[in-house]
């Protein structure tokens, strides 16, 4: 008797691989000639999952986003999830952009997810565990199904395939 098999849907961040890109992208920043003797910077609170970008004037923050982003890409990390808030005004005539790192699938998005499987017609079944959605089903074919359709529709948020039983 064949038993069911699973995977689970979760939305994580290598921490590690994010802290190395943050590095890079610091080296980047204090090197390039555009950013010299500006206020141009990033922090990144690892605790927190927050990073925060500062410069001159937004044109300026704006670069310093992308620099941060070409580093996360090219150390595998998914820049979808980036969080940006709203840019504030700081001291000394510099502006501020705090970016929060989305980790985990929230309740809405995976009742969206859950769904969208459910509209594929496929036997199989969705439940949602705390941060992570879990698929089973009889035949390991639907599945894969499932997983090349979220692959295909991206929801905006960065998701990977675990625990394929």
């Amino acid at each position: 008797m064949a038993s069911d098999s699973s995977f689970d849907i979760v939305s994580e961040i290598n921490l590690q691989e994010m802290d190395n890109a943050i590095n890079q992208a610091i080296k980047e920043i204090t090197t390039r000639f555009d950013f010299k003797g500006s206020a141009a910077s990033v922090e990144f609170d690892r605790k927190g999952k927050e990073l925060t970008f500062t410069a001159d004037q937004e044109a300026q923050l704006e670069a310093v986003r992308k620099v941060v982003v070409e580093k996360m890409i090219k150390r595998g990390v998914d820049s979808k999830c980036l969080d940006p808030q709203t840019i504030e005004h700081a001291t000394h005539k510099t502006v501020r952009q705090k970016v929060k790192l989305k980790d985990g699938i929230e309740k809405d998005t995976a009742k969206i997810i859950q769904k969208a499987i459910k509209e594929l017609k496929l036997k199989v079944t969705a439940s949602i565990q705390g941060e992570a959605l879990r698929v089973t089903s009889a035949k390991k074919d639907d599945l894969q199904a499932v997983m090349a359709h979220l692959r295909a529709n991206p929801l905006g948020i960065p998701l990977q395939f675990t625990n394929y039983r």
